[in-house]
């Protein structure tokens, strides 16, 4: 299997490679090899290997939001490194604003890019950490917006081959896609259209952004963010939405951090893994921790919500393997 990646053009890898240094919680064992493939074409001929080889295998980004176990992954762990970001447009004119960009891209890197043309739609999502492919796969966004509302099309390997879909057949939801549902599905690259800005304001607001998520989640902080989505108003028991005071629901969703402060969530800890004193939805490392540690107290919370409220939180963490 090795002599065969070493034949792999644009592949890069790493037998042993620990992944507590590839995922944001710092946490999670070594990877029997851990492959970055930096042309589709490598992408591609590194899965055949890894499927002629009968290894198991699982296909990561930036590592934002993983929770790999301890005992690490007895496979091949693939990235796809890709990271151009071709930009037609902005405020000098004469373009379409539209960007192509490959799912290798860190997400910060085509929000800077995109600030700096006068391209307008991205700004809301400046400090969110890890790749393009992963924001796509888990439509992230923040401040009322998700990276659906710019997205044209996506291109993707399903397996077989390489096929391109539309925004609106991506199936996007909150914090969901087509991509999530088909673990096989590895987004290459998409297509975006923004709107005309002025680098001068798109910086200001972005900054403000910055400024606001930092003071919640320090950059050297070893989490993932907000650990549960938040709940639909409408989907929850009658019972729950009596307790829930009008002026916390946004757009319809209810903050989980409301039912997890409510079941005394704040200060919680199992070992080196604490819940933050100042957001009930905040889990971090604070070093040392472990992903037995981690998913004990996850499930704790949610447990307590449930015996609470009759409401099931959901993760927005996915766990390797």
């Amino acid at each position: 299997m090795l002599f065969r990646l070493l034949a792999i053009p644009n592949l890069n890898f790493y037998v042993g490679a620990t992944l507590d240094k590839h995922t944001r919680f710092a946490i999670g064992g070594p990877a029997r090899v851990l492959c970055d493939a930096s042309t589709e074409a490598a992408l591609i001929e590194t899965l055949a290997a890894v499927k002629e080889s009968g290894w198991n295998k699982t296909i990561i980004g930036g590592g934002t939001n993983l929770i790999v176990a301890d005992e690490g992954f007895y496979g091949a762990v693939i990235r796809y490194t890709a990271k151009s970001i071709d930009i037609e447009g902005g405020a000098a004119g004469g373009g379409s604003n539209v960007i192509r960009v490959e799912a290798g891209a860190v997400l910060q890197d085509l929000v800077d890019a995109t600030i700096s043309a006068g391209l307008r739609g991205l700004e809301t999502m400046t400090g969110i950490p890890g790749w393009v492919g992963g924001a796509i796969y888990g439509n992230a966004g923040a401040y009322g917006h998700s990276i659906d509302e710019r997205i044209v099309s996506v291109r993707f390997f399903d397996g077989r081959e390489v096929r391109e879909i539309s925004g609106k057949e991506c199936e996007f939801r909150y914090r969901e896609s087509i991509f999530k549902r088909n673990k096989d599905w590895i987004v290459l690259s998409a297509t975006l259209r923004l709107d005309s800005g002025h680098p001068d304001d798109l910086k200001a607001a972005a900054g403000s952004i910055l400024k606001i998520r930092n003071a919640k989640y320090p950059p050297e902080m070893r989490c993932a963010g907000s650990i549960f989505k938040n709940l639909f108003f409408d989907e929850l028991p009658e019972s729950a939405r009596a307790l829930i005071p009008k002026e916390i629901v946004r757009e319809g969703k209810v903050p989980s951090a409301f039912f997890l402060e409510q079941a005394g969530a704040k200060g919680e800890s199992r070992g080196a893994i604490r819940v933050a004193d100042y957001h009930a939805n905040l889990i971090y490392n604070e070093g040392g921790g472990s992903a037995r540690e981690l998913r004990e107290l996850i499930a704790e919370l949610k447990a307590r919500v449930r015996e609470r409220f009759g409401v099931e939180l959901e993760e927005e963490v996915q766990v390797i393997p």
